[in-house]
């Protein structure tokens, strides 16, 4: 299996599957077809049933159930786009068997070196199989190790008929990381009555926990005089975009947040005198505290707006998905069977809340409570993102024993 497992996942990762908030297409970007139709033959050729790809590059699959009791229908999801942050192109993965826990060159032309100084976690996978970048791109972990992790699992029940199964559903979406990985998928063909996405970090992780999400734009209109001549005349959109800034709690922002701490997050600055937009997310668990964000981003707009007239300032503020943990509390026993299915595999789970967007959120609200697990990879989005395959065979092994527990407990 463990061969397996890396020559899906090597093929997978060579394939530039980054998806682009700019394009209005689904999937929002050809590489991510490329790998769904790979995809959909791989699933016809393992004995997958009624697998189907949309205009969208939805891909789903069937396993049928090999029990006759009544059994409630789950599925497993992963997503097919990587992270936007850092070049997914010409991705070029290197397995290291048996790692020494020593530092490992990423890329020995440029001095590009993965040691614990930076990652204080890397000797814990001492004796692993990990595969690593080459220092030039991010890995693609995220998502395609949770793709590779569910091909494995769903080909190794297919082997072993043996171990019972209710009707077992997967699903490959695009575009999760731009947040519209669920904005086309169809929760009523998926037909399942609960989910769960492999799309998590280390051995153990069980997220059922996420931000209330909202993204927002600032646009600030000024007037451009020459600098000689500006006294009385001139104003300075830069300036009022710096002003709102500054009255925003300087605390409450990602690098100094952690656990079940909300934040603003300025992802981005662009202008000049004349025209400047700043594009926040907001981030928190709690729906008053969510709330009371969005209230603070009104409240100063609406300061400035005062302070330098109405046409100067325009706030655009949106909605994007909300804590899953009010969908999933009332089928918790979903929850209980992973965490079960960890300790039965000898992992011990990890229940944290995402700090961070994924499918499920959204999916939860659309009828679907789908839980996350642990695909077993480390610094997502990055040059130095690594997997252990060995946490890569624990997370098949509790897709296989989820399944078999529903089937136990039916």
């Amino acid at each position: 299996m463990k061969i397996e497992l890396i020559e899906r996942f090597t093929s997978y990762v060579k394939i530039d599957t980054q998806s682009n908030g700019n394009s209005e297409s689904t999937p929002s970007t050809e590489g991510q077809l490329t790998l769904a139709n790979m995809l959909v033959e791989e699933l016809k050729s393992i004995g997958m049933e009624d697998v189907t790809i949309d205009e969208n590059g939805y891909v789903m699959a069937t396993l049928p159930a090999n029990t006759a009791k009544e059994v409630p229908t789950i599925g497993f999801l992963a997503h097919l786009d990587t992270a936007t942050d850092f070049t997914g192109k010409n991705v070029h993965p290197q397995v290291i068997e048996n790692f020494d826990g020593n530092p490992i060159i990423l890329n020995k032309e440029q001095n590009i070196i993965l040691s614990s100084a930076d990652f204080p976690e890397l000797p814990q996978y001492k004796g692993h199989t990990l595969i690593t970048t080459d220092g030039t791109t991010l890995l693609g972990a995220d998502n395609k190790a949770g793709i590779a992790e569910i091909m494995t699992a769903m080909a190794y029940l297919i082997k072993h008929p043996e171990i019972k199964h209710g009707k077992i559903r997967v699903a490959f979406t695009p575009d999760e990381e731009i947040g519209r990985g669920p904005h086309k998928f169809d929760v009523e063909a998926f037909h399942a009555e609960f989910a769960y996405t492999v799309d998590g970090g280390p051995l153990g992780e069980l997220e059922y926990e996420s931000f209330n999400a909202a993204s927002a734009k600032l646009t600030f209109k000024g007037q451009n005089v020459h600098p000689g001549t500006a006294k009385g005349k001139m104003v300075n959109s830069a300036k009022i975009a710096m002003e709102f800034n500054s009255k925003l709690p300087s605390e409450e922002a990602p690098e100094h947040t952690e656990g079940y701490e909300g934040f603003f997050h300025l992802i981005s600055i662009n202008g000049d005198v004349e025209e400047t937009t700043l594009t926040y997310i907001i981030r928190d668990f709690d729906r008053d505290s969510f709330q009371a964000r969005k209230e603070l981003m009104q409240k100063i707009t609406n300061e400035l707006m005062l302070t330098y007239g109405e046409t100067r300032v325009k706030l655009e503020m949106n909605d994007q998905y909300y804590n899953m943990k009010d969908k999933i509390e009332p089928v918790k026993e979903i929850v209980d069977i992973a965490y079960e299915a960890m300790e039965n595999r000898g992992i011990k789970p990890i229940v944290k809340p995402i700090r961070g967007g994924t499918d499920g959120s959204q999916l939860s609200y659309m009828g679907l409570p789908t839980p996350n697990i642990f695909t077993g990879g480390e610094n997502f989005h990055g040059r130095f993102e690594y997997i252990s395959v060995d946490n890569m065979l624990k997370s098949v092994e509790t897709i296989v024993e989820i399944a078999s527990l529903f089937e136990a407990k039916a």
